[in-house]
């Protein structure tokens, strides 16, 4: 018999959490998984999935544009609040897959708020119980400021759910999620300011991306505000009132803040064990996933490391081969793709032109640019382009970076994402045959070098 009640016992059932408990628990270990609000986390119900049928619903109104100048008579006006139940009932049916799965691999799924009690214990749903190993795995959640009237904001959680679509919406915030909701938000119909303190949007992407998207959300009649701090909310009449630190102020029917998202810490016990944080608030982790905690694990957004949700899996998965299967595997975050899933949507992997020179030198890396509007609006007649950019070592021809912003751009890029994470050079590119007429053709057309 064993001294524990389970082997392991993973608090969060989102796509990290459930992903590593199905993987132990096809090992033979004893599994449980305790969730206080929704199986399948953030990314499955308040995340990427809505967002992106979001993204589909509303980008409709660009196809129905699009399909007059070729010889299409169609007319259309979209009502928010079927799309809105639409997506209601298909996180519904995920979430019923993902009991499913948890059941079918024999993880015993609990409900309620499970914290750390102790040495190899967690208290949750009136229960103690003790495991052998303890993952955490609660994702984050999105950061408000503590600025007067902020009561008055939403959060991507609140916009996933309106009921109604609002006229005018204020967004604070450049990143992802911020430029993700303008487009949804333009695209439904509303009138969409943008609000960042910095002076781009998407800190982080490559300069070139971030540049071109702009330019790309402001012909679609988003107002992208740089340099410009709220500092308070208020009601006005039937809508809100923002003022920004500078005096200014805009009437707005709706303010989402997209400013970050902290880790989900609170109320886990972590002191009782003595789990330390990081500087930023995340549960600090070695490369084996290992807290300061002995036989204490976290994986995902609550390490405050790499928010995406392959990466959670891959880390959950990656600790239970490690733990259960005699298969080490250390997390791996070199080389990630990720997608922006604007209107046009952005993809991305690797080293951004920034961060090759920085790394390797200005003189050390060559640059390949190609802009272009897509054929498919040739006829159309949309005023869009489409930017893609290679990122090249001098001295070895490795492809570091991969960086696209246009139509289906984070499709083309996951497969481009192979070939640089198994370090494949531009006269591998060069050698490849293209597929005409497309637009990815163009990653292995590109000849000649560029500097911004």
């Amino acid at each position: 018999m064993s001294e524990f009640d389970y082997d392991l016992f993973t608090i969060g059932a989102g796509s990290g959490g459930v992903a590593g408990s199905r993987r132990a628990a096809s090992y033979g270990a004893r599994v449980a998984i305790a969730e206080s609000w929704r199986v399948g986390g953030t990314c499955v119900l308040r995340g990427c999935v809505p967002k992106k049928l979001l993204v589909y619903g509303t980008h409709f109104a660009h196809e129905i544009e699009d399909a007059r100048g070729y010889g299409w008579t169609v007319e259309g006006a979209l009502e928010w609040s079927k799309l809105i139940a639409a997506k209601d009932r298909e996180t519904a049916r995920l979430e019923g897959i993902y009991k499913n799965l948890l059941s079918g691999s024999k993880v015993e799924t609990i409900l309620g708020h499970a914290k750390i009690a102790g040495p190899n214990t967690v208290e949750v749903a009136g229960r103690r119980i003790t495991a052998k190993y303890i993952l955490i795995a609660t994702g984050s959640k999105p950061q408000l400021p503590a600025i007067p009237g902020i009561e008055h904001a939403i959060t991507s959680n609140e916009a996933l759910d309106l009921p109604a679509l609002p006229k005018r919406v204020a967004i604070v915030g450049g990143g992802y999620i911020a430029v993700e909701f303008a487009g949804i938000f333009r695209a439904a119909g509303a009138e969409v300011s943008v609000l960042i303190r910095g002076d781009r949007i998407l800190r982080g992407f490559d300069g070139d991306v971030r540049d071109h998207l702009a330019a790309e959300m402001t012909k679609q009649g988003i107002s992208i505000s740089p340099g410009t701090r709220v500092a308070r909310i208020d009601k006005a009449g039937d809508g809100l009132r923002v003022t920004t630190e500078a005096g200014a102020t805009l009437g707005v029917d709706a303010v989402m803040y997209a400013t970050g998202r902290i880790p989900n810490t609170d109320g886990l016990g972590l002191e009782t064990v003595g789990v330390h944080l990081d500087k930023a608030g995340g549960i600090a982790v070695d490369e084996w996933r290992q807290t300061t905690a002995p036989g204490v694990y976290a994986v995902g957004d609550v390490t405050n490391r790499v928010q995406l949700t392959p990466v959670a899996i891959a880390e959950a998965r990656g600790l239970a081969e490690t733990l259960f299967n005699s298969n080490p595997i250390p997390n791996d975050h070199g080389d990630i793709p990720s997608a922006v899933f604007s209107q046009p949507p952005v993809g991305s992997v690797g080293l951004s032109q920034e961060d090759a020179e920085r790394i390797l030198g200005a003189d050390g890396v060559d640059v390949y640019r190609a802009t272009f509007r897509p054929m498919k609006h040739t006829l159309s007649g949309r005023d869009e382009k489409t930017m893609m950019k290679l990122v090249v070592e001098s001295a070895s021809g490795r492809v570091r970076g991969v960086h696209m912003v246009g139509a289906d751009a984070p499709e083309i890029v996951q497969g481009l994402a192979i070939a640089v994470k198994a370090g494949l050079t531009k006269k591998d590119f060069d050698r490849t045959a293209a597929i005409h007429p497309t637009a990815a053709e163009e990653f292995v057309l590109m000849r000649e070098k560029v500097k911004r």
